[in-house]
């Protein structure tokens, strides 16, 4: 976010030049805030990937002048379309299909889209706890991809546990969904922090994951890693000849320098590799 990442004195200190950071648009966020901090990062070297949250966007006019002044002021040509977490839509846009459809962002250049993907679901859009409404969507989300010139990635919630995830992936697969998926991954930080961050962002099944540990009150005071849940889809990856995961994006849950310090140690060989003997590409960091 713009108020984290004025944190930060150099990003070049904690990533590899050319690493994509998403910059999440939290509502009450001014866009002026949102194109700053793009500049910047842009500016020293970072594909930037900014926000698009439906539901904060009042109309096509509004939309058109944020993809407009992104693409002016700061050279960003990639955008992740979100439906946003707001109960009842700002304006004219319920969800990213709407954005979309208006063509602004193959007007303005854009070439790469990125939409979002739940694993475990997502009350907001099913408010039955089906997966019916989701599903449709990443189909029409194929869909569009196959009519349309940009490239296309589905962005996972985070995730505490490879295996749904996996299994998500491979019904998307028996569906005809062949879109690359960046798996979602948490930061390293306190568990308390992820518990809060877990039940406001609707993670589901895996939340068992935090909620087991917490119980066991020699591990609740000790920061949690994801190196576990990596490991899993690292060796995933290497019995797969087509690895389900394209890359891995981390959501610095716990602060950015801590997430990125933490995957230059553990995760990133000199490769992109995740893990050991993964096979996924170079992770992607979140702005968030």
């Amino acid at each position: 976010m713009p108020r984290t990442a004025a944190g930060v004195d150099d990003f070049k200190t904690l990533l590899p030049i050319g690493t994509p950071v998403y910059i999440a648009h939290i509502e009450g966020t001014p866009i002026e805030d949102m194109i700053a901090t793009a500049r910047r990062l842009a500016r020293d070297g970072f594909p930037v990937m900014p926000h698009f949250p439906a539901r904060l966007i009042a109309d096509k006019v509004m939309l058109e002048d944020w993809i407009a002044r992104y693409r002016g002021e700061a050279g960003v040509d990639r955008a992740l379309l979100l439906a946003g977490g707001r109960s009842a839509p700002a304006g004219a846009f319920q969800s990213s299909m709407q954005m979309m459809e208006t063509g602004l962002f193959d007007k303005y250049g854009f070439t790469r889209l990125h939409v979002a993907g739940h694993p475990e679901g997502n009350r907001d859009i099913d408010p039955d706890g089906s997966t019916a409404n989701v599903d449709a969507a990443i189909r029409w989300k194929q869909q569009f991809a196959e009519r349309s010139d940009a490239e296309m990635a589905i962005v996972t919630q985070f995730a505490f546990e490879a295996r749904p995830v996996l299994d998500w992936i491979a019904g998307l697969r028996e569906a005809g969904v062949h879109l690359p998926v960046h798996v979602g991954i948490a930061g390293p930080a306190k568990l308390q922090t992820l518990i809060r961050f877990a039940i406001a962002c609707g993670v589901g099944s895996s939340l068992k994951v935090l909620q087991r540990r917490a119980v066991d009150v020699t591990k609740l005071m000790l920061p949690y890693e994801p190196a576990d849940v990596l490991s899993d889809f690292a060796r995933a990856a290497s019995r797969d000849e087509t690895p389900a995961i394209a890359q891995v994006h981390f959501f610095p849950l716990g602060g950015i320098r801590a997430c990125a310090e933490w995957a230059a140690r553990h995760v990133v060989s000199e490769r992109g590799q995740i893990a050991a003997g993964g096979r996924p590409s170079p992770s992607a960091a979140s702005g968030r």
